[in-house]
Order: C-alpha cells, then sequence, then structure tokens
C-alpha cells in the first residue's frame, strides 16, 4: 500500500506503540483518528501529531464497547472520506492463570480480544466494499508462548494470533486487495505494565492486591529494558506498506520460541521464553 494520502485508525492511540506508529504514519503523509480510553494523554497526543503537519483526529474509544468503535469509523469517515488502515493495538496486561477473579479475566479478554474483533467487524466490510485496506492486530511473543504469572495475558493474545491467521485465510479467498498484518513484539518501553490504571471501578481492589503489585513491579523492570515503541512504529509502517502479516520486531526470540515449542511437541523438555532475549531485537 502507498501510505501518502491514505487514512489510519489507531486504538490505544495515545501512548506506547500506538502513538508511535501514528507518527510514522503522520511523517508518511498519512490522515490519522486516535481513539483511547484516557482523553488527556489523547488530546497531547493529537497536538504533538498536528504540530508535524499531519491532519489527525482524536476521539475517545472504549474498544470493548462495539459502538464505540463504530463511531470512531463513523468519524473517519465524515473526516476523511474513506479509511485504509485500522490498528487494533488498544490492549491491557493480566495476573497468572492461578488465582486471578474472573472478573479480571473478562476485563482482559474485552479489551484485548472483543476490541480487535470490534475493530475488524467495523472495518472490514468497508474495505472489502472500496477493494482496498489493510488490518493490523497487535498481539504479543506471549502470542505465541506461554508465560508464567501472565496467563491472562497469554490467553488474549494468542486468542488474537489464532483469529489474526484466520482473517488472513478468509481475506486470501475473497480475492480482494484486502490484507491483515498481525504484531508480535517482546518487551517494548511503553505503559502496559502499568495497565491497571485503567481498571473498572469495582475491581480497583485487585490491582492493589500486594502480590499483583510486586508482580507488576517485576514486569517494569523487563518492560523498561525493552526497546524504543518508535522500533515497532516503523516496523508497522513497513509491514502495511509490504503486505506482510508477521510484524517480528524480536525476531530471534519469536523464532526460537516457535522452534522451542515445536521441540516440546516432539517430546523434547517444556518450551520457556527467555525474558532477556524477549528485551532485544
Amino acid at each position: 500500500m502507498e501510505l501518502t494520502g491514505k487514512t489510519a485508525v489507531i486504538t490505544g492511540g495515545a501512548s506506547g506503540i500506538g502513538l508511535a506508529t501514528a507518527r510514522r504514519f503522520a511523517a508518511a503523509g498519512v490522515n490519522l483518528v486516535l481513539g483511547d480510553i484516557e482523553e488527556g494523554p489523547l488530546a497531547e497526543a493529537v497536538e504533538g501529531i498536528e504540530a508535524q503537519g499531519a491532519r489527525v483526529v482524536g476521539q475517545r474509544c472504549d474498544v470493548g464497547d462495539e459502538d464505540d468503535v463504530i463511531a470512531l469509523r463513523e468519524t473517519a469517515l465524515a473526516r476523511f472520506g474513506a479509511v485504509h488502515v485500522v490498528f487494533n493495538n488498544a490492549g491491557v496486561g493480566g495476573g497468572p492463570v492461578i488465582g486471578t477473579p474472573k472478573p479480571v479475566w473478562d476485563w482482559v479478554m474485552r479489551v484485548n480480544v472483543d476490541g480487535v474483533v470490534n475493530g475488524i467487524n467495523a472495518f472490514v466490510p468497508h474495505f472489502l466494499e472500496q477493494d482496498e485496506g489493510h488490518v493490523v492486530n497487535t498481539a504479543s511473543l506471549a502470542g505465541l508462548g506461554g508465560v508464567p504469572y501472565t496467563g491472562v495475558y497469554c490467553a488474549s493474545k494468542f486468542a488474537v494470533v489464532g483469529l489474526s491467521e484466520s482473517l488472513f485465510h478468509e481475506l486470501a479467498l475473497t480475492g480482494k486487495n484486502v490484507h491483515v498484518s498481525v504484531l508480535c513484539p517482546g518487551f517494548v518501553r511503553t505503559r502496559i505494565h502499568e495497565s491497571m490504571r485503567n481498571l473498572p471501578e469495582d475491581l480497583k481492589g485487585y490491582g492493589d492486591d500486594p502480590s499483583i503489585t510486586a508482580l507488576h513491579a517485576i514486569s517494569a523492570q523487563v518492560v523498561n529494558a525493552g526497546i524504543d515503541p518508535d522500533e515497532v512504529g516503523r516496523a508497522v509502517a513497513e509491514a502495511v506498506s509490504e503486505d506482510r502479516f508477521w510484524i517480528l520486531p524480536h525476531l530471534r526470540s519469536a523464532l526460537g520460541t516457535t522452534k522451542r515449542r515445536l521441540e516440546w511437541m516432539r517430546g523434547g523438555p517444556p518450551m520457556q521464553i527467555d525474558l532477556e532475549a524477549a528485551t532485544k531485537p
């Protein structure tokens, strides 16, 4: 896809990977519609991108709410006439398989999985009708291999990888010029370890649990040792331009994880994700 003059919608666009990708797109002459649940950071992001000379709109969006995502699409169409890229990027972290209350599971799945589903349902029919479009879904290395104490997050990201692969094959069968990519980064310097700041009010107590606080402190160390979000934004822009499915900023770790799974399936030792490797490209 030639990016100049196109329009992209990015969820989770106020910070981290979403904002870094927005800046990359803006530099390529892309019109932008940013959605985020945090209105203050969203307004700052819009102001910063406008300073680059880009045309950008910001709108509060809870990606787990289908009506919010549809409203984001309608804003993009009203402002720019068409949408060519949707980056289903908004996401939150999650705790261990053992001991995480069901309402917390529901919250993580609502954002990480339902948010992607809502984005696909809102934008893919438009892409098919205009015979042009690209979907990017944010998964993770944690969607390629299980990690202890982050099982809720892993489950959501495995789901995103699976639905993205299925979407790839379904789009290919349409014969249309519509494509999909799945982003599977390792550790990136974002605020993913602070996801509990956006917990629904009735779940705030979970984020204050000492064991969860300790887990997040450990997560902060490896996240802050990760790569710059701008590296991921560049990889996303390149994948859209080249119609590439896999976006693997931590390529060696992604391939290593997949190789170790294959060895495990063949009777070898259980696979483990190398956390140190997942901080390096």
